[in-house]
Formats: C-alpha cells, sequence, structure tokens
C-alpha cells in the first residue's frame, strides 16, 4: 500500500489540480490480512480477535458481523462502548465505507446482545461435545485435577463462595450471565461453577467474554 501511494504522489506533481490521496483512508482500505485491525475511532491496531468488525448489508445497512466471516469489506471498531458510541456521533461507519448507511442508534445495545448470544452457543457446544461440566462438586474435580481451560461463573452468585471455588488457582474466569442463564445451557434451573476444558472453545469463549465486557462498559448485567 505504502509503493501504491508514493506512485500516487509523485503523479500529483504532473497536475497541480489532481488531489493527493488521504493517507488515512488508504490505509483504512488495506487487505484484511494478517493479525491486526486498525479501528477505525482510536486509528490504533489490536487483535482481530478482541476487535468489532461491521459489513454493509445488502440494504446498505451496517451490520455487526460477530464471528468475523461475512463476506466484504471489513470497518473494524475496539471492543469498547465509548468507542461504538464515539462512531456513532463522528459518523465513521458512512465515512469509511463511502456511502450513506443505515445506521441502528442503539448499535452497542446490537452488539452487547450478539455477544451475549455467541457466549450462549459456544458454551452450549462446549457441553454437548463433553468439554463443559457444571455443579460445585463436579467442577472443583476438574480445577483440582487440572482439566479446567476456564472457569465460568454466575454473576449473581455468592462472592465468597465464587473465590473459594477458584481458590487463586490460574485460571481464566469470566462472569457474564446469570445462574438461571447459565442453568439453562445444562438443563438446570440454576448454575453457579462451569468449568470448560483446555482447548479451542475455552479460548473463544474467554475472548468473547473480553469483548462484551469492553461493550458493556465492565458491567455485567447477568444476562
Amino acid at each position: 500500500m505504502r509503493s501504491s501511494w508514493r506512485r500516487a504522489r509523485i503523479g500529483s506533481r504532473k497536475t497541480a489540480t489532481q488531489p493527493e490521496p488521504d493517507i488515512e483512508d488508504a490505509e483504512d482500505e488495506a487487505p484484511e490480512r494478517g493479525p491486526l485491525r486498525r479501528c477505525l475511532v482510536k486509528r490504533e491496531s489490536f487483535a482481530r480477535e478482541a476487535m468489532l468488525r461491521f459489513v454493509v448489508g445488502p440494504e446498505r445497512q451496517l451490520v455487526f458481523d460477530v464471528g468475523a466471516t461475512l463476506p466484504g469489506r471489513g470497518l473494524w471498531l475496539s471492543a469498547d462502548r465509548d468507542v461504538i458510541e464515539t462512531a456513532l456521533k463522528r459518523g465513521v461507519f458512512p465515512r469509511a465505507a463511502k456511502q450513506q448507511l443505515v445506521v441502528a442508534p442503539d448499535l452497542a445495545a446490537q452488539v452487547e446482545a450478539a455477544l451475549i448470544q455467541r457466549i450462549f452457543d459456544l458454551a452450549g457446544l462446549a457441553r454437548r461435545s463433553g468439554a463443559a461440566i457444571s455443579g460445585f462438586e463436579k467442577a472443583r474435580d476438574w480445577l483440582t485435577t487440572g482439566k479446567a481451560g476456564l472457569v465460568m461463573q454466575a454473576v449473581d452468585g455468592s462472592v465468597e463462595e465464587r473465590a473459594r471455588f477458584v481458590g487463586g488457582r490460574d485460571v481464566p474466569v469470566v462472569a457474564v450471565f446469570s445462574g438461571a442463564r447459565l442453568g439453562k445451557i445444562f438443563g438446570r434451573e440454576q448454575a453457579v461453577h462451569v468449568v470448560i476444558a483446555p482447548g479451542r472453545l475455552a479460548k473463544m469463549i474467554e475472548i468473547e467474554a473480553g469483548r462484551f465486557a469492553g461493550v458493556a462498559g465492565g458491567v455485567l448485567r447477568g444476562q
């Protein structure tokens, strides 16, 4: 991209009326390759899996691509509620897409809901594949025998009990759902402690929980 930009500058010397391209726009149009993506608001690059990808739908509506798999050029933001609100106020999306877009005013809430559902689906997949277990004693057994890649706990559970369960062990812990919602994954009325086996699903849930925490503004409401 740099070499093409230099050629454009050289050509501009021949015709005074030919505008030079905007450096930032040129960078935003870079192909989606590599592990990093550039936030349209912060103008900094971060790991793609920790960011939020948006695309333009067939009706020119802005669509949150929760799994970063939809076709089309991605418009990337940091997983931060303030960043989303700033993008809406500044009209960042239409400018980056170079066209008028239909952008939902409650975009942050839509992103939050999509992330919640994705975490729920991933946890359900872990249960169905035998990579997740609930219940204090069974889950604690996985934890103490080194079978834990991630601990999920109910946000409305006792703080003391949650801490006692983990026991200071060096394992990632996420709290996104209420006990009732967490229990639904296992066909139970309530679940406070869930352990996910080490592996890809545990890592994905950890990443999605981090994105959700950013978009929720650090306030986990027991979805």
